[in-house]
């Protein structure tokens, strides 16, 4: 549960990040600092949801130390081993070059945040797969079909609404998915 739960915070800082970078024109200014806090307190609600959490599924006095692997006994393997950096690496390599592509093809700059969201759900797509864990396809599908959006944006010259679709609304559905996450986690210690 520890490893789950980083990777949603984790998940949930880059949200807050989303927002940060990206709330601005054309929300209406007094919409802006609001956007921001309701991410810090989005991330925050993660935060304590998933401290909780591990507070309920930890009995008093318990190792927490990782049990060894016994004999005939499979485990999953660990959520940020090989496979994880191999995904991470190569999301920083698609990232790079794509802004790079972006830039020489003189695309407009806002169209960067389209590429991330698209790469980012990607990722998120393929440790789907890695983790063996389906849930995460669901912020995966979501923030790559609104990384698309914003390059259908840029194709019809609506190119403000960009940071809005791709950017913010990412933030929102990780934060959201961090939120309903962790949630779940501590709903679940609570019952056992």
């Amino acid at each position: 549960m520890k490893q789950q739960l980083a990777g949603v915070l984790i998940a949930s800082v880059f949200g807050t990040v989303f927002v940060f970078v990206n709330a601005g024109d054309p929300m209406p200014a007094e919409l802006v600092p609001a956007a921001r806090i309701a991410a810090v307190a989005a991330l925050a609600a993660t935060a304590v949801l998933g401290l909780l959490a591990a507070r309920s599924t930890a009995p008093a006095g318990a190792s927490t130390a990782p049990k060894p692997n016994r004999p005939g006994t499979s485990r999953r393997p660990p959520m940020f081993g090989r496979g994880f950096l191999g995904v991470v690496l190569t999301e920083a390599v698609l990232i790079i070059g794509g802004l790079r592509a972006i830039r020489v093809f003189d695309a407009p700059v806002e169209t960067n945040v389209a590429w991330i969201a698209i790469v980012v759900g990607l990722h998120f797509i393929v440790l789907a797969r890695v983790w063996k864990d389906a849930r995460i396809l669901v912020p995966g599908a979501v923030l790559t079909l609104l990384g698309v959006a914003g390059f259908a944006l840029a194709a019809v010259s609506l190119v403000p609404l960009i940071p809005l679709v791709s950017g913010v609304l990412s933030g929102v559905t990780l934060l959201v998915c961090g939120v309903v996450a962790t949630a779940a986690m501590w709903a679940a210690a609570r019952r056992s």
